[in-house]
């Protein structure tokens, strides 16, 4: 986790030289000023990378105890674990295997009632998480798809996957914020004193909306790809032939799905009507890619 930080944090002192460099150039060679109202575009960078990076940690940090709140979860205490049913002890025994297996302390482990198949992991790190799965899934699902679904949730927590979610929402959202100022700076400098307020928090707004969109797009791009290695990670456990199988499987149970597919939106396994341009803001791949993963993962 300490690397990752180091990183994103070289990033961006990194961009904040080559923005420097950039505007300097502008202001030099083509007599764009970029003075602006109350600070200048490197105070603005600071600003938004403390106030995101600020918001994004205080919604890490709180993501278990929300989790727990929203799905009225009461994590399973060791003495209650010996009186669970069959297809509960598998979601308790996977999560037990796998920490011991890499030496973490063992996550909270919850089953909520929910009538969608549904299961997540959240955590601070992976010494302080949750793994969670629905009475809908475990009433649906054969025992060895419990296993897998288990272990992609805890591939989740050995990757640092939503620490390293945060740090790249954190970086998305303050150019965001930053570049959609200075643009509207640029804009605002150029019109009447008394226009120059309002177009500048309309332009503000408006580009703080599109500038949005666009990070999504890059945001879902990496979830995509963490997806692929939570799979990769969850066949190495329990065997790539038997997730295929199950992804096929899925792939068929959609067909019986009511409100198109809609039960199974909250798996994300859903490929149902989905156009290419939706696809870009899809947290999650489609079955199809994720089975050809699979197919040509060498274990």
């Amino acid at each position: 986790m300490i690397k990752r930080v180091l990183l994103f944090l070289a990033m961006n002192i990194a961009i904040i030289i080559v923005i420097t460099v950039v505007f300097a150039i502008l202001e030099h060679f083509f007599g764009i000023q970029l003075d602006l109202y109350w600070q200048n575009y490197v105070s603005i960078w600071i600003y938004s990378a403390i106030i995101w990076f600020t918001g994004a940690f205080i919604s890490l940090a709180i993501s278990k105890w929300m989790a727990k709140r929203a799905y009225k979860i009461e994590p399973i205490t060791l003495e209650q674990a010996s009186n669970l049913n069959w297809k509960e002890k598998i979601v308790w025994d996977t999560v037990v295997e796998l920490s011991e297996r890499h030496r973490i302390k063992m996550p909270e482990v919850g089953i909520y009632n929910d009538s969608e198949a549904n299961a997540f992991a959240t955590w601070m790190s992976k010494n302080n998480s949750l793994v969670a799965v629905s009475t809908w899934l475990l009433d649906t699902m054969d025992n060895w798809a419990i296993e897998w679904v288990v272990a992609h949730e805890m591939a989740h927590i050995l990757n640092w996957d939503m620490v390293t979610m945060t740090l790249l929402q954190w970086v998305l959202n303050t150019f965001v914020v930053f570049f959609a100022r200075i643009v509207s700076n640029i804009i605002a400098d150029r019109l009447d004193e008394w226009l120059s307020p309002m177009v500048y928090m309309l332009v503000n707004i408006a580009l703080q909306i599109l500038f949005g969109i666009l990070a999504s797009i890059i945001a879902m791009a990496y979830s995509r790809h963490r997806e692929f290695r939570a799979d990769a990670g969850s066949a190495k456990y329990v065997g790539k032939e038997k997730m295929i199988a199950w992804l096929q499987a899925l792939k068929k149970m959609q067909q019986f799905a009511s409100n198109d597919g809609a039960d199974l939106a909250t798996m994300k396994i859903s490929t149902k009507g989905r156009w290419w341009f939706m696809s870009m803001f899809s947290s999650h791949p489609d079955l199809d890619d994720r089975i050809k993963a699979l197919e040509d993962l060498r274990i």
